[in-house]
């Protein structure tokens, strides 16, 4: 073989093993990075807080408290005052079998609620007072309806503070309050991309007014995927801080 075959076969060699050996570095690289990821990711405790908005109804909200009941899952209702009187029963079981009871406002009509300051604490105070009539206490927890946004500010959050109420928006939502009628496939998809927004504390909205009972029949899957996706799943008490949309 002539030298200079040799010089060029000895420079194609080196030029593999040089490539073999970045490949090993940066593979050795990329799982320090994966393995680092993993285990900040494993010391974050991942939550979901599943809240259901306008209840009590019949059917749905016994439906839904019947699932959550063999999932062994506790839950949050924000109930509406109005709808209380002639379901204590339903109110009464949502607390007895460990879920939370939160204010959604006495009337849900959005021109009373959000006419002033006064009218939406009253609608509050309203709807607390008639928990207390039927559980003995006044939940001190409360979502707006529609969310918070553009109606909360300082001052509202001052006044509202100084009653000692807590607000809780949502980061995560299904289409079942904009339409009752979305197909439940959709609303399991929906869940689906919720988790891929990677959350390490979820409140999902969804909802268990008698209309909502697709809600009820996708509930299983959805509650199965997040249990997948490593999720504990909790209820919001006095314990849980606050998480309300950002305002100027």
């Amino acid at each position: 073989m002539r030298e200079k075959d040799k010089k060029f076969l000895l420079y194609i060699f080196s030029f593999v093993y040089l490539i073999l050996i970045l490949c090993m570095i940066t593979s050795k690289m990329v799982l320090a990075k994966d393995t680092k990821d993993s285990k900040e990711e494993y010391k974050k405790e991942k939550v979901i807080y599943l809240t259901f908005d306008d209840g009590p109804s019949y059917i749905v909200s016994d439906k839904i408290l019947d699932i959550l009941k063999e999932n062994n899952v506790k839950a949050t209702f924000f109930v509406v005052g109005s709808k209380i009187k002639g379901r204590e029963n339903i109110l009464k079981r949502m607390y007895d079998e460990g879920h939370s009871i939160g204010l959604h406002s006495f009337s849900h009509k959005y021109n009373q609620i959000y006419s002033s300051y006064d009218n939406f604490i009253k609608e509050m105070d309203d709807t607390a007072e008639e928990v207390n009539r039927v559980l003995g206490f006044r939940p001190n927890i409360i979502r707006f309806p529609g969310g918070s946004k553009p109606f909360l500010n300082s001052e509202l959050l001052d006044r509202l503070h100084k009653k000692n109420y807590k607000i809780y928006d949502w980061n995560a939502s299904l289409s079942d309050g904009l339409n009752y009628n979305t197909p439940v496939n959709k609303l399991i998809m929906e869940s689906h991309n919720v988790v891929g927004k990677s959350y390490s504390r979820i409140f999902l909205l969804l909802h268990c007014d008698q209309v909502n009972k697709n809600t009820a029949i996708a509930l299983p899957e959805i509650i199965n995927y997040y249990k997948n996706s490593g999720y504990k799943f909790k209820a919001i008490t006095n314990e849980t801080s606050e998480y309300y949309f950002r305002f100027k």
